[in-house]
């Protein structure tokens, strides 16, 4: 497998694609997200594995996104994501509330091929209230037992950064093994890394358990510093920084403007002169 030209690959994602992002915490692709943004795309349904960011935000700040399924929408120390609490306040974009593990669990049961999966620990909050998709039955091993089961969830797409592709199409992306599970769960994936290198991945003893298998990869493109501001394994750490000025600047829909102005067209427009 060779890697795609980033536009390209940002130009296969229809408008409308339900897409699964991992948090800041992992492996977010952030220059993907950035991609989607000069393709113009619009109402993408975002899958937040299991919370959403900084790619989420900026993605909504431009128009990108209808919907949003999430447990927590956020820049951390940063404070609030300021374009999604703005747009939803707008009611620009619609939310589905969900808890970490059941974004984890609907994922699971998509990985593994079954239609749904059970889940604890929800009996009892005011979110089965709100999310009429999720069913409380009785236990098939005990009558005295309520238990939530709840659909298997199929992205359309998978998007997250690895550190680097080996010349197979295998991704590397270390401990971060929500990012195999979206892989696995989702009908396609689109990948960013930081390089390719020649070999194979999966034969190396060391490499192999953080690798994901280029089987779940549909196409990759090289994306230096992809994930920034998010922290990149040890490749680089967070850019508290980068998102603190972008919060700063994002509060208002001008301020969002200059940002995107600067950090998502500016260097476009020179490439293409």
């Amino acid at each position: 497998m060779t890697p795609t030209d980033l536009e390209a690959m940002a130009a296969t994602v229809p408008d409308g694609a339900l897409i699964a992002m991992p948090p800041d915490n992992s492996l977010p692709s952030v220059a993907l997200a950035k991609a989607l943004i000069r393709r113009g795309a619009r109402n993408l349904r975002l899958i937040g594995v299991p919370v959403s960011g900084f790619a989420t935000d900026i993605l909504v700040g431009a128009g990108c996104v209808a919907s949003l399924q999430t447990s927590a929408v956020s820049l951390g120390e940063a404070g609030f994501a300021p374009r999604f609490t703005a747009a939803l306040k707008a009611g620009t974009v619609t939310i589905s509330d969900a808890t970490c593990p059941a974004i984890h669990t609907m994922l699971q049961a998509a990985e593994k091929g079954v239609p749904f999966m059970p889940l604890r620990g929800i009996i009892g909050s005011d979110i089965l209230a709100n999310r009429p998709d999720w069913k409380v039955i009785e236990s098939p091993f005990d009558s005295n037992e309520k238990i939530v089961v709840l659909p298997a969830l199929h992205p359309d797409i998978a998007v997250f950064h690895g550190v680097m592709a080996d010349s197979h199409g295998n991704i590397y992306v270390g401990r971060r093994r929500e990012c195999a599970t979206i892989a696995h769960a989702s009908k396609r994936a689109l990948v960013t890394v930081e390089r390719v290198v020649e070999g194979n991945f999966l034969e190396d003893e060391r490499l192999a358990p953080g690798t994901i298998n280029a089987t779940y990869i549909t196409a990759f493109a090289i994306a230096a510093r992809g994930a920034r501001p998010a922290a990149l394994l040890d490749e680089y750490g967070f850019d508290a920084a980068y998102v603190s000025a972008y919060a700063r600047a994002a509060k208002t829909e001008a301020g969002f403007a200059d940002w995107c102005a600067e950090h998502v067209f500016e260097k476009q427009a020179v490439a293409a002169e």
